[in-house]
């Protein structure tokens, strides 16, 4: 592990659960900083801005900022800029995450303006009810392109397994005779970014996920050293038929310290 020279850390199911902080994630992360490596949290969560992570995540005693932390949205918003300028986008997400899809034009996904350009999924929640979906399949009949911020099945919360976009993402995609396209992980494009915001080789950075396939795998086949750790959304039944091993599997986030030798 000596050739590591960077880390990419999920948030959710890694670091924290319901933004609690898991058992030993907060010194973990001290002695991470303390070695100076560059490290970058890279998240598919849709329900707080940036800003709002790292406030959480400072609060409970991780030594992050704002400047570490990529999420899906942004990286959506850096997609939409460059694909689809001047683009009337249909958000359907829960939680309010505007303020990191600067230079985007939103418009409520029930919105009986002018046409839709393009659909955007963020993350699943209580907006993913009937009618909000209904008129997300309208856009798309009518010809809007779907973008999803990811995939994701499902996360962990204090209370169990929540569903996700990736559990209604396929019907849309069916019903519509379309494509999504995926800008968060485990899109390449992310990790590039990621990459590029931790000015870092993918031969010398390590990714810690808790899903195997999105976080882990995905980083392994962008030529990124994957650590799958069994909290959060692990479970030994989806380890065993993933599509993959990973390069190391830790019991939690407090192991990584002895695995990078620091």
């Amino acid at each position: 592990m000596e050739r590591i020279g960077a880390v990419l850390i999920d948030i959710d199911g890694v670091l924290t659960v319901d933004w609690q902080p898991l058992p030993g994630a907060v010194a973990a992360m001290e002695r991470l900083r303390a070695a100076g490596l560059p490290l970058a949290l890279v998240t598919n969560t849709t329900s707080r801005t940036r800003a709002e992570m790292a406030a959480k995540l400072a609060g409970a005693g991780f030594p992050v900022g704002e400047d570490d932390i990529l999420t899906a949205p942004a990286v959506t918003a850096a997609y939409l800029r460059e694909h689809c300028p001047g683009a009337r986008c249909a958000l359907l997400n829960s939680g309010d995450v505007r303020e990191d899809l600067a230079g985007v034009t939103l418009v409520d996904a029930a919105d009986e303006g002018p046409p839709v350009d393009v659909v955007v999924l963020g993350g699943a929640g209580e907006a993913f009810g009937y009618e909000a979906l209904n008129a997300v399949f309208r856009h798309l009949q009518g010809g809007a392109r779907l973008i999803a911020m990811h995939r994701n099945l499902y996360w962990r919360t204090a209370q169990g397994l929540d569903l996700d976009t990736g559990a209604f993402l396929p019907g849309l995609e069916r019903a519509a005779r379309v494509e999504a396209v995926v800008t968060g992980k485990p899109a390449e494009a992310f990790y590039a970014t990621a990459l590029a915001h931790l000015g870092a080789g993918a031969s010398g950075t390590l990714m810690v996920g808790d899903d195997i396939e999105t976080d882990v795998l995905a980083a392994q086949r962008f030529g990124i050293t994957g650590v799958l750790v069994r909290t959060g959304k692990y479970l030994p039944e989806t380890h065993r038929s993933a599509s993959g091993t990973p390069d190391h599997v830790l019991d939690s986030f407090a192991d990584l310290p002895a695995l990078l030798g620091e």
